[in-house]
Formats: C-alpha cells, structure tokens, sequence
C-alpha cells in the first residue's frame, strides 16, 4: 500500500499481498462501472489497502452519493489523496532555496574577493623584495606563496563561475515549482482553484475575517445532466467553461474563484457585503439565463441553459464545513423553488 500522499507514492511490491488486493480490486470496478485504467486502478489499491484513511472517506463519500467515477472525480481523487504535490512543500522548498541562494552567492562572493585582495597584496610585496637581496631558499619560499596564492584565486573565480551556473538551475527549479504549484491548484479545464485549494483558500479566509465580512456563493447549472445526455460530455465540458468565464468575469480581483465539483462552482469572497455577493451571484445567473449557446460544428441551438445559485454570509464560529452546509442549503432551496434563481442566507 501506499504511504500516505507524497510525491511519489511508496507501495509494497509482495506478489502475494499484491495478489490479495488484485482478487478484492477487480469486482469493485465491476460493480461500481469504474474504468480500469492505472489511475482508478492506483485509487482502487490504496482503497482496498486501507493504510489511506481520507481517499477511502472520499470514495465511500462519491460512493453515497450516487457520483461517477469520472475523469474529473478519479484524477482529483488521485491528486487530493494519492499522489499529492503538496502545496506547503512547494513553498517550503521555494523558500529553502532562496535562503541557499543567498547565502551562497555571498559566501562565494567574499571569498574571491578575498583571494584577489591577498593576491594583489603579494604581488606587491614580491616586487618589494625583488630590490631586496635574499637568500635562495627565502626566495624560492616566496615564489611558491605567490604561486598558491594565484592559484586560490583562480579556483575562488572557478567556484564562483559554477555557483553562477547552480544559481541558474536552482532559479530555473524554482520556476518549475512555482508552475508545478500553479498545476496543483488549478482545475484542469477551466483554469478555475480546483477542489484542494478551494478548501485551502476558504480555511484561510476563515480564519482571517470577522463575521459578515466574507461571503461564499455557491453556483450548480440547471438539468446538467440533461445537456450531457443530449448534446455529449465535450458539450458538457464547454458549457461548465463558459460559466466559469461567467464567474471570472463578474467576480471581483480579490475574489477566488472554483470549481467545487463536477458542474458545480463556487465563489469565495472576502471583503464583501452580502448585499455585494448577492448582486454578483444575480449578474453571473442573469448573464447565463441571457446567453444563447451553440455547437460549434453545425450552429444548433444548446437553448436556455440556467444556474441555480446560494450564498451564505460569513457567521460566529463558522468552520468550512458549517458555511459550505448553509451556502449548499441555499443551493438546494434555489433548485427546489424552481431553479435559475438565487436563494441566500
């Protein structure tokens, strides 16, 4: 089994435990209609395993409520709980190497510098003592000062030349980490905080707002599954894209902007009055109801395609969970009532 979420997961490689999971593995895909692929089998092994706590929680959780096991669900199962570049690693690495870098450079720096000072010093006193008779053997020791001494600094400058070199792999890394961060934290298809940083972000703004100063909205398309069954999932997937364009577009700067899951999105809002959240949630709902969307190949109408939305204002002792509840409540209000609505609390 694998040992909790790193980058690279760890498994244990016995034929016969292997054996074991293979025989449970195979009539859970069956039975779930769950493609056997490497990533659903890698969710399935750990799960089977049972040395991965939270991936099970998730699973028995998409499992209770009906969910396919998807693309979408099965590489962010996979990224959330088995191979999982963490965030905080990244920033700690980043950090690290900035230190390394610094210190380095100054270290070497020093150094040469130095070496060419106690370099230039000895080529003047060698001149000095040139007009001074010597014996041989003082002479000779000089020589061989001089000599070491040229050859410290021609290898302080080689050193610094390589550290020029480290430094510019190591920025080069930390370009790469920055962009395997932005990777993390992203929803593949529309460019969206994918379902960990929404957790992430929502925990932060949580702990550093006061009560009715931060808003959650939360936003599901009407009869989604309806489009998918008519019109297919490449339609599906470019309807959910549009409305995450919607969300970005009237959003504020300082607004974070998710996909929570499937068609549903999410808008977390710090610094915003309710009466503001609201308004935002009824220009995206308007914007959508408004929209006419086509297919591309042959211009045929997907017709009135809706949002029901929720939003909950920030209360005394929220935690995430409590006001994802009461935004997810108004939600379900919003479809109940009729759909293409916004319902808040």
């Amino acid at each position: 089994m694998s040992k909790g979420t790193t980058y690279i997961p760890i498994y244990d490689f016995s034929p016969s435990v292997n054996a074991g999971h293979l025989k449970q593995i195979l009539p859970l895909l069956v039975r779930h209609n769950v493609a056997a692929n490497p990533i659903n089998y890698a969710i399935w092994y750990d799960y089977v395993a049972g040395g991965n706590p939270t991936l099970n929680k998730a699973v028995d959780s998409l499992l209770a409520e009906n969910k396919a096991f998807d693309s979408d669900n099965s590489v962010e199962l996979y990224k959330s709980h088995i191979c999982n570049a963490s965030l905080e690693s990244f920033e700690q690495i980043n950090r690290q190497l900035h230190k390394v870098i610094e210190q380095a450079t100054s270290a070497i720096k020093e150094t040469y510098n130095k070496a060419e000072e106690t370099n230039d010093s000895f080529q003047k006193k060698s001149v000095i003592l040139e007009n001074f008779s010597a014996s041989d053997g003082l002479k000779t020791i000089l020589e061989e000062i001089i000599q070491e001494t040229k050859a410290l600094a021609m290898t302080s400058q080689a050193m610094q030349t390589k550290l020029t070199e480290a430094n510019q792999e190591m920025e080069q890394l930390r370009t790469e980490l920055a962009q395997a961060r932005q990777i993390a934290t992203t929803d593949g298809l529309t460019g969206l905080l994918n379902r960990r940083a929404f957790d992430m972000t929502l925990a932060e703004i949580i702990e550093q707002s006061a009560p009715d100063t931060a808003c959650l909205s939360m936003l599901d398309i009407d009869h989604f599954k309806r489009i998918n069954d008519t019109y297919g999932h490449t339609i599906g997937d470019n309807v959910i894209k549009y409305v995450a364009s919607l969300m970005k577009k009237h959003a504020e700067d300082h607004h974070h902007v998710a996909r929570y899951g499937g068609e549903e999105l999410a808008i977390i809002m710090p610094n915003t009055s309710h009466e503001k959240a609201v308004e935002i949630s009824e220009n995206i709902r308007n914007a959508m109801e408004t929209s006419r969307l086509q297919r591309k190949n042959d211009n045929q109408s997907l017709g009135k395609i809706t949002l029901s939305i929720g939003v909950a204002r920030l209360q005394p002792g929220d935690n995430p969970e409590s006001f994802i509840v009461r935004a997810d409540n108004a939600l379900y209000k919003a479809k109940q009532s009729g759909r293409n609505r916004v319902i808040h609390s």
